[in-house]
């Protein structure tokens, strides 16, 4: 039975459930079967912006299963707000038909399954096709959806170390170090997010979907960057450089009487200028670091130097007096500090929420701003189940035969 109208017209007027201005993916239905992180992340980007993202759970007696923490949690409340949630079992054959009813009239799918797990439950993308050639599949997997490890596990933390991340993470010859979030999986998130949105904007032309897949592995080593650039076009393998830039010195962690700041004073210009601040600019004659090859070739010299002078003063005193001479520099924060910044603070990094049982809590807002159409910040992550029944009548399910569905546990 197709709902296809009935579902459009009623969510055009409707979206009462989560109300919002006129944002740049407020026309899109996205059907979110993700867990863990990377999946909920990209999800979650699409949420911001507008798109009515409709999470699919199992109707599992574990409530928390597969959610990175406690339902009403920090971790799962920021990484599912946005969303509404709808239990559905898709492995009961009236579940998987169901979410086929959602799929027609949706206009993205999200999952990050292992790459077997959509086919056996019947809902891979050459299928949804056929019901909806419009619609775009993103799939993110742990190493890519075919290859030789296509079927292993992949967590953030293993793909860390064969992503070549944790050997370039430390202080040189430390060993293998994580950096202190899951990277490959926010990146992945984001890569996935972005190839959606490309895919959406080319049906906008072809008038058709398509396959957007990313895995972590993938979006790792293009976060190295540079890095990663440094042994494709030269061959060279870079090693731990610990606080110091790998490549431009000087730039890293210097020592101050009450703690450590970050400066980055690197090339010609910025050097003389940190020199001069810091009145030792007998060193700009010092033929060991004159030139950007030559202080990266005497770094260990060089900040030995420069952390005698940043020990004599506070990092305060430190941070103004470089900024106010132009040289690149910070202090190292802890979390509360971050969210105490004045300049954290202005940009709204923290964006305030109502929460139904916790009352007022913080979210971690978006990074841009955008000046007609902002993201927005409706709610936190949904209770289990909590829009099943809204979202099914929106699709065109009567009451009946929700009592029904309900009464033989499909949903």
């Amino acid at each position: 039975m197709s709902r296809r109208g009935t579902h459009k017209a009623k969510i055009t007027g409707k979206r009462n459930a989560m109300p919002k201005p006129n944002l740049p993916l407020s026309h899109l239905t996205v059907l979110d079967l993700t867990r863990a992180r990377a999946g909920p992340t990209a999800a979650r980007h699409l949420a911001d912006w507008g798109a009515d993202v409709i999470k699919i759970e199992m109707p599992s007696e574990n409530r928390d299963e597969g959610l990175g923490g406690m339902r009403d949690g920090p971790d799962f409340l920021n990484l599912h707000r946005n969303k509404r949630s709808v239990t559905l079992n898709l492995k009961k054959e009236k579940g998987r038909q169901i979410f086929l009813d959602l799929a027609r009239d949706s206009d993205v799918i999200v999952e990050n399954y292992r790459p077997d797990v959509k086919y056996r439950l019947g809902i891979d993308y050459e299928t949804i096709r056929k019901i909806n050639p419009r619609i775009v599949y993103g799939s993110i997997s742990g190493f890519g959806q075919d290859g030789p490890y296509a079927e292993r596990p992949g967590v953030d933390q293993i793909v860390q170390g064969m992503g070549g991340l944790m050997s370039i993470t430390g202080l040189p010859g430390q060993g293998p170090v994580r950096v202190g979030i899951a990277i490959a999986d926010m990146a992945a998130g984001i890569y996935c997010a972005f190839g959606i949105l490309a895919a959406l904007h080319e049906r906008e032309v072809s008038g058709r979907g398509q396959w957007v897949q990313t895995s972590l592995l993938q979006a790792l080593i293009a976060m190295l960057d540079m890095q990663a650039s440094r042994w494709t076009m030269d061959g060279e393998v870079p090693g731990q450089a610990g606080n110091d830039h790998p490549t431009s010195i000087p730039t890293g962690v210097y020592e101050c009487v009450d703690g450590h700041i970050n400066i980055g004073a690197s090339g010609d210009v910025l050097f003389r200028r940190l020199c001069v601040a810091m009145g030792v600019e007998y060193l700009l004659e010092d033929p060991r670091y004159q030139g950007e090859e030559n202080c990266n070739a005497n770094k260990e010299s060089l900040n030995k130097t420069l952390n005698e002078i940043t020990r004599t003063d506070t990092c305060d005193s430190w941070v103004d007096r470089l900024n106010d001479a132009g040289v690149p520099c910070g202090p190292i924060y802890r979390m509360d500090e971050v969210f105490a910044d004045p300049q954290v603070q202005h940009l709204e990094m923290a964006r305030p929420v109502e929460h139904p049982k916790l009352g007022n809590i913080g979210l971690v807002n978006q990074p841009i701003i955008m000046s007609r159409t902002p993201p927005r910040m409706d709610c936190a992550g949904p209770d289990k189940g909590e829009h099943s029944e809204e979202v099914l009548r929106e699709f065109g399910f009567g009451d009946d035969e929700i009592e029904t569905l309900r009464s033989k546990g499909v949903f």
